[in-house]
This record gives structure tokens, sequence and C-alpha cells, in this order.
């Protein structure tokens, strides 16, 4: 493979929708996601590739295989990107998938199975909630219309910004048959630079739940209000917080995961006391047993925290995404490639959700990480180094190969 070529093609790609601060802005179905997809469609073009589309904008890209009955082997990942995004979250593996399909057009070679290079709608679920939605779409794990129904905070659903963009196709959905999967991707987390490695076999994912919580109050003047007279959603939510945390930190494996991503004041003032508060709340852990444990907490906590302050809670699930295994024949595969290029490399969870996770209910799938920069991902700092970008490329590449030839 070609390692400048791939960071080249990086760079080439993150010139589209950038952010004030050297990251990427290219929210999904936008006009700057559309410009990348089109780039990357006119880098497959030249090399002789035909690309297909579904109805949930999923952009299948196919290199043909000397035997076309034979399922094809897919790699893949995500172009979209978070508001104040990075550079390589999902872009590698698209883009490292693209520079095996050069590779292989350069040297002529033709593998028994059609290859194909796939990229999903709306992974980020930073427009559109939720995230990894074209792949729940075609993997048939989101329902399609919930999926076109989606709407953003300007009021556009899914549907409608997929037919102005002009992203959605024909092919059936779940089409084509993949025979296996393989994606990619930074490790969004700081594990494998503390440990000097520059590559790890990811075995499964940790479960995910998403909340929203709306503390409902009473609306009062800051000065003649006596605090023991207030009803107000605001500390019953930061109460809310503050004993979620508590129940997060004393987990024993430290494997338990909170994230306040966002919290909003109706109508603020600052000598008023608020009558409406919401926020958005993401749990994780490795174990479905203890997930569902602080997923009764966050409710209780919730309720007992509205009670003190004499404010309703309402408590919404908005999705929730279970602890994902992938298949331990391609971890051997993905381990065995690296070995026979001189690299033993550790086999690790994934802590952030990826479109690998609707795929492994479907087909067999694995991924590979590259380490990335004090851990940082979902940044405008984000970075991976060119030389991890190329070996885990390479390793991609070695092993979609053994996968595509075997008997």
């Amino acid at each position: 493979m070609n390692a400048d070529r791939l960071w080249a093609s990086l760079l080439d790609m993150a010139r589209i929708g950038p952010s004030p601060n050297g990251g990427s802005r290219r929210l999904a179905l936008t006009a700057e996601d559309v410009a990348g997809r089109r780039l990357l469609l006119d880098w497959a073009e030249a090399l002789g590739c035909r690309w297909r589309s579904d109805a949930a904008g999923n952009l299948f890209i196919r290199r043909d295989g000397e035997e076309p009955g034979l399922d094809p082997v897919a790699m893949g990942s995500h172009l979209d990107t978070q508001p104040l995004g990075g550079r390589f979250d999902g872009v590698l593996g698209v883009l490292a998938g693209l520079e095996v399909l050069r590779t292989l057009h350069e040297r002529q070679i033709r593998t028994r199975r059609a290859l194909e290079l796939v990229v999903w709608t709306n992974e980020e679920g930073s427009r559109f909630s939720p995230a990894m939605g074209g792949s729940g779409a075609w993997t048939g794990r989101l329902p399609l219309e919930q999926f076109l129904a989606a709407a953003d905070k300007q009021g556009i659903s899914l549907g409608s910004a997929l037919a102005e963009s002009g992203q959605a196709g024909t092919l059936a959905q779940g089409e084509p048959n993949l025979d296996a999967y393989f994606e990619l991707h930074i490790e969004q987390g700081p594990v494998l630079e503390e440990q000097g490695q520059p590559m790890a076999v990811v075995n499964g994912v940790q479960g995910i739940r998403w909340y929203d919580l709306i503390f409902r109050g009473q609306s009062a003047h800051a000065g003649p209000t006596p605090m023991n007279y207030r009803h107000d959603p605001l500390m019953a939510a930061t109460a809310f917080i503050h004993k979620l945390r508590q129940t997060i930190l004393a987990d024993s494996s430290q494997a338990a995961r909170l994230t306040v991503g966002d919290i909003e004041v109706a109508d603020p003032s600052r000598n008023a006391v608020p009558e409406v508060v919401r926020l958005s709340v993401d749990i994780r852990h490795i174990d479905d047993g203890q997930l569902e444990y602080l997923h009764e907490q966050l409710i209780a906590l919730a309720r007992s925290s509205a009670a003190l302050e004499g404010v309703e809670v309402d408590v919404e699930p908005v999705w929730h995404s279970p602890v994902t295994h992938f298949d331990s024949t391609l971890v051997s595969a993905v381990q065995d490639a690296a070995e026979q290029r001189g690299y033993s490399i550790p086999i690790m969870m994934s802590g952030a959700g990826h479109d690998a996770v609707n795929l492994s209910h479907v087909t067999p799938t694995v991924m590979i990480f590259i380490p990335c920069r004090d851990g940082i991902s979902h940044n405008e700092a984000e970075y991976a180094e060119p030389q991890h970008c190329a070996l885990g490329t390479q390793l991609l590449c070695d092993a979609v190969l053994q996968r595509a030839n075997r008997d």
C-alpha cells in the first residue's frame, strides 16, 4: 500500500467542511457530507469500481471478484462528523478501504470474492438521532420508517434530507449479502498510546444506553423566594448528576462510563428560578448485567432527586445498544495477519459504538484499532500518526485479502 497517498487522501477529505480549529464539520446529509461522498466516488470511479446506494443513503462501492456468485467481503465506516469533530473518526476506515482498492488495482490483483467499500449514513447521530442509523436501517435493527422520520433541531426529517441531497438509492434493504465486515478505526481512547501499541484487534463493543431527561419545576423570583419554598429543576438535575456520578465511580471494574453531553435551561434568566431543565445522558458498561443495574439506578436517582426539590421528572430512554461480541474467527485471523508482519497485537473491547455493532448481528465482523494522540476524539484536536494509519491499513488489507481469497 502507498502510505503517502493514504495520508494525502485524509488531508484532501479534511478540506471539505473544515472546522475553525483544524478539525472537520460534515454533519450527516449536509452539503459538506455530500461533497465528501462525491470526492470518494470520484476516486473510486477512477479505479473502475461501480457503486449503488440504498433507501437509507448507505453507499456500496464494489470491486468485482473472480467468482461473482460468492458473497463479497466488506470494509467501511462513515464520513459524517461531529459538529466540531476530527479528521480521522470514521474517515480513516473509509479511506483505508479505498487505499486497499487502489493497491489491488495498481498491482492488478483480482480477489476471489468481490470487495465492497461501504459508507454508512448518519453514524455519528449528531444531526439525527440515533447514532449508527444507516447501518441500523440496513441490518433491520432500526426500522427504516423510524430512521427516515428522525428530525434535526431545525425540524428537518432525515427522509427530507435524503431526498434533497439525492443520496437515497434503489438498492434493496440488506443487500448485498456480506461474507464478512472489517472496520478500521482510531481507538478514541488513551489505552493503546499509553501501552505503546501501534494496533489492536477489537473483540467487541461495550453496551450503551442514551436518555433524555426533563425536570419540571416552578419559575420564581430569585430575591423574594426563600430557598425552602422553591421548586428548582436545576438543583434537582445537578443533584441527580452528582449522585449518578458517584454510582459510576463506585463500579469496582472501573468499566462504567457516564456522560452528560447536553444540559439546557429553558428561557434562562439570572434572577429567576428555572422552570424547565433538559439534559441528555449516556451510560456505558462492558457487562450487560451491570448496564441494567446502572439503568435502574439512573431512574431511581432521577426520581429521588426530583422529589427532594419538589419537582417532576420525565426519563425517556432514547437508545439501547447491548454489549456486542465480534466473530472469534475473524479476531484470530487479524491477529495472525499481524503476526505475519512481525506484530503481536493486543485484544481489546471498544468503548465507543460503531457501525460494526449493527453489522455483527448479520455477518461475521471485526474491528482494528490504531492509537489517537492523547486519546482525544470527537474533538478538533483529534490526531492519528501517519505511520499508525499506514500500519492499520496494511493489516486491514492483509486480513481482507485472506478472507476474500479463502476456499
